[in-house]
C-alpha cells in the first residue's frame, strides 16, 4: 500500500475527507443539476466517480512544481495497477470499482493523458486531439457505463463519444483559461504554430483564425455528441433521463459560444440555470419521444479511427478486456 503523507503535493481543491456529492456542486455545476434527476444510489455513484477523475485533474491543474505532480500521478497508476492505496480518494475509487466491477486499465488511461498536461501542451494535429480527448473523457464515459449498470457490449462505442464531444466543448470553452496556463490544445493544423502568450492577447488575424477554430471545435463536438445520444438506449430507465440531461446541457455551452461569435478567450461561457432547467425538461420530452426506440445496429467506426491506448490494447478491450 502506498503511503502519501511524505509527498509535497495535494490538491487544494480536494481534500481526502471531502464529500464526494460537494466536490460535484462546486466543480461540476452541470454534471450536478443533471445528476439530481438520477436515483439516489446512481447519483452517489457518479459523483465518488466523478471526484476520483477531478482529483486526478486537479493534481496536474493545480501543480506548483510538474516534478511532484508527475510522480503523485505515478503512484496513482501504480495504486490503480496494485489495487490498493493509502490515498483516501483513490482507495475510494478502487472500492468503487470493485462494487461496480468497473475495468480500471480506463482510470490509468486517464492518469496518462492527465500526465501529458503536465509537459509542454501543443497539440500538433487532429488525430493528436481525438487521441487525447479519449484518454481524459471518453475513459470516464466507460467507466460511466459500469457505473450505470450498462450490460450491453455495443454501449461503449458510444460512451466513449459523449465524453469525447465533452471534453471538445471544454477545449472550445477554455481557449483563454489554457493559453494563461501555457497550454494550446487547439491543433497547430488548425491554428498554426501559435504559442499560448498569443492567444492571450491575439491580434485581429489571429482573433478570426481562433475563431474559425473554435467554431471547427464545436462542429467537431457536434458530430461525436450525436453518436453519443445515439446510444442512450443502452442505459437502463433510471440512468438515462439524467445522462441525456448532461448530455443536453453540456452541448449548450457550444450554443453560448456561438452566440458570442466563437470569441471564447473573452471570457467563459456558462449556462445559466433557468436554461439548465429548461434544457432537462426538453430532456424529458425527448425521453418520452424515444422510449422503446430501437438501439443502433452499428457504430460510425471512423470516429474511433484515430484511437489507441496508451498501453497498446484496442479501444474495446478498456472495458470489456478482450
Amino acid at each position: 500500500m502506498s503511503d502519501i503523507s511524505h509527498l509535497p503535493f495535494r490538491s487544494p481543491a480536494i481534500s481526502p475527507d471531502s464529500d464526494p456529492r460537494s466536490v460535484i456542486a462546486r466543480h461540476g455545476r452541470s454534471f450536478h443539476f443533471a445528476s439530481k434527476l438520477l436515483d439516489r444510489e446512481t447519483a452517489s455513484r457518479c459523483a465518488r466517480l466523478y471526484r476520483f477523475c477531478r482529483y486526478v485533474d486537479d493534481i496536474a491543474d493545480q501543480a506548483r512544481d510538474a516534478g511532484r505532480a508527475q510522480l503523485r500521478l505515478r503512484q496513482i497508476q501504480q495504486d490503480l495497477s496494485a489495487g490498493r492505496s493509502g490515498d483516501p480518494i483513490v482507495l475510494d475509487f478502487l472500492v468503487l470499482s470493485d462494487q461496480c466491477d468497473i475495468n480500471r486499465e480506463p482510470a490509468i488511461e486517464l492518469v496518462r493523458g492527465v500526465r501529458s498536461d503536465l509537459g509542454r501542451v501543443r497539440i500538433p494535429d487532429v488525430a493528436a486531439l481525438h487521441q487525447y480527448s479519449f484518454r481524459v473523457a471518453g475513459t470516464v464515459g466507460l467507466m460511466m457505463c459500469d457505473v450505470l449498470d450498462v450490460t450491453n457490449p455495443r454501449a461503449s462505442a458510444y460512451a466513449i463519444d459523449l465524453g469525447i464531444a465533452m471534453q471538445l466543448t471544454n477545449i472550445a470553452r477554455d481557449v483563454g483559461e489554457d493559453a494563461l496556463a501555457n497550454r494550446r490544445y487547439i491543433p497547430a493544423s488548425l491554428l498554426g504554430e501559435v504559442e499560448p502568450k498569443e492567444i492571450v492577447n491575439p491580434g485581429r488575424d489571429l482573433e478570426e483564425r481562433l475563431a474559425d477554430a473554435v467554431r471547427w471545435l464545436l462542429e467537431e463536438a457536434d458530430c461525436y455528441y450525436r453518436s453519443g445520444e445515439r446510444g442512450m438506449g443502452f442505459l437502463p430507465d433510471r440512468a438515462r433521463l439524467g445522462v441525456r440531461a448532461s448530455a443536453m446541457i453540456y452541448r449548450h455551452i457550444g450554443n453560448v459560444i456561438r452566440a458570442r461569435h466563437y470569441t471564447s478567450w473573452q471570457g467563459r461561457a456558462v449556462v445559466p440555470g433557468w436554461r439548465k432547467a429548461l434544457l432537462s425538461l426538453r430532456a424529458c420530452a425527448r425521453e418520452i419521444n424515444e422510449r422503446g426506440a430501437e438501439l443502433p445496429v452499428r457504430h460510425q467506426t471512423h470516429l474511433h479511427r484515430e484511437l489507441v491506448s496508451s498501453s497498446g490494447f484496442p479501444i474495446s478491450s478498456l472495458r470489456f478486456g478482450d
